[in-house]
């Protein structure tokens, strides 16, 4: 197995985690960072429509993030 295939499956295995975790701010982290490995996956195997995807899942995460911490901070 290659170090990208491995990559993918580590992101799609954290981002399961992250779907059964009970702390958002947790499991938005796990998203961020699950989501992160497979876009470098998707990246390497070049299939751009799982790239967009990947950016959006990952931006989505990050905002959802950080609108808990700002919310926690009040």
């Amino acid at each position: 197995m290659d170090i990208y295939k491995f990559v993918g499956i580590l992101g799609l295995s954290i981002i399961s985690v992250g779907v059964f975790w009970q702390k958002k701010y947790v499991e938005d982290l796990l998203y961020v960072l699950g989501g992160i490995a497979l876009f470098i996956y998707s990246y390497h195997i070049k299939e751009w429509i799982f790239v967009v995807l990947q950016v959006i899942f990952v931006i989505s995460a990050l905002s959802h993030l950080f609108r808990l911490l700002k919310n926690k901070k009040d």
